[in-house]
């Protein structure tokens, strides 16, 4: 069971769909990973203030991002291809919950970069969100090997979800 709690600390009004978009975005990466266990997180929509401030505080970078994540539980579950069952099944301490940790979106960002990449706001958030629940289960694409398997798992999510560029 996914339990995902989305937490709107703009000052914007947001549109039901993006609930139900991120709630889609994250069933949809687990389900395509085979990943059946209690999973628990947050997703915290914000503005480009708040997304600098969280970025300079915790990251020593201070500028603005699209997306942020902070693993928590599974900080060193690295899940390259058929990893995600093998951690699970492996866990000495089978544990009724795992909480991945927490995902920051830009709403200013979703605007700007889909008008940018000429593509719908939905995919946008969609993508933001498929690639952040990535780096929550381990992966990363700082060496070109790692960024090339990230980009095939976040291209096979998209494409389940049915949201094309």
């Amino acid at each position: 069971m996914v339990q995902i709690e989305i937490l709107n600390q703009s000052q914007e009004t947001i549109d039901e769909k993006y609930y139900t978009l991120i709630d889609k975005a994250i069933d949809t990466a687990l389900d395509l990973m085979g990943i059946e266990e209690n999973i628990l997180g947050s997703v915290f929509l914000v503005d480009k203030d708040q997304i600098q401030e969280i970025n300079r505080d915790y990251r020593q970078v201070d500028k603005v991002t699209d997306v942020l994540s902070f693993p928590m539980d599974l900080v060193d579950f690295i899940s390259y291809e058929d990893r995600p069952k093998d951690f699970f099944r492996d866990q000495e301490l089978q544990q009724v919950q795992y909480f991945l940790g927490d995902i920051f979106i830009n709403l200013d960002k979703i605007k700007d970069q889909a008008q940018e990449f000429g593509h719908s706001e939905d995919r946008e958030l969609s993508y933001l969100t498929v690639h952040s629940l990535l780096h929550l289960l381990g992966y990363d694409h700082i060496e070109e090997e790692d960024r090339i398997i990230m980009r095939q798992r976040e291209e096979a999510i998209m494409d389940r979800l049915g949201i094309g560029r």
